[in-house]
């Protein structure tokens, strides 16, 4: 979907503009959830959405928040798609939005590269509070799915690490 219209690029920066519900800290722009918004008729919205992974729980709370927050802004028909293809990956999350998970204490998953390309090498992580790459996994699940629990052994900090897909 292609968002072509002025309207349609304010109604996608609005909708980009809700805090993710279970990182607050990041907007689902940011996230890059959010793929498109296209006005389908006068007061009509179509927003299409990608969740993180399928069964995603806050995808129920991003729709609603987006709801919300358009409705708010004069749109009395707003339908929020879920689309699953192409499926997101955490390379979608924008450089602000690593830049937020490390300055929240989440250390940002690492970049994944194109389909098909080369496999990444660099199997270190850093610690998102002294950056030190001594770190030890402790969870393979954290406060959700998307994140390991990992601790420091330098500054034996503990700290979550939202995984790569």
């Amino acid at each position: 979907m292609v968002t072509t219209t002025a309207l349609e690029a304010e109604l996608l920066a609005l909708a980009g503009s809700v805090p993710d519900p279970e990182l607050p800290v990041l907007t689902l722009a940011e996230l890059g959830v959010l793929r498109g918004v296209q006005l389908t008729a006068p007061g009509r919205v179509e927003v299409l959405l990608t969740p993180t992974y399928t069964g995603c729980p806050a995808i129920e709370a991003m729709s609603a928040d987006i709801e919300r927050v358009l409705h708010d802004h004069g749109i009395p028909e707003v339908e929020v798609r879920t689309v699953l293809s192409p499926p997101w990956t955490t390379d979608a999350i924008t450089a602000e939005g690593r830049r937020k998970l490390a300055e929240f204490g989440i250390a940002p998953p690492r970049p994944t590269g194109p389909a098909g390309g080369p496999v990444a090498v660099d199997l270190t992580l850093r610690c998102p509070h002294c950056g030190s790459t001594d770190t030890t996994l402790l969870s393979r699940f954290s406060s959700t799915a998307c994140k390991a629990l990992r601790r420091c052994e330098s500054c034996r900090e503990p700290f979550d690490h939202f995984k790569e897909l």
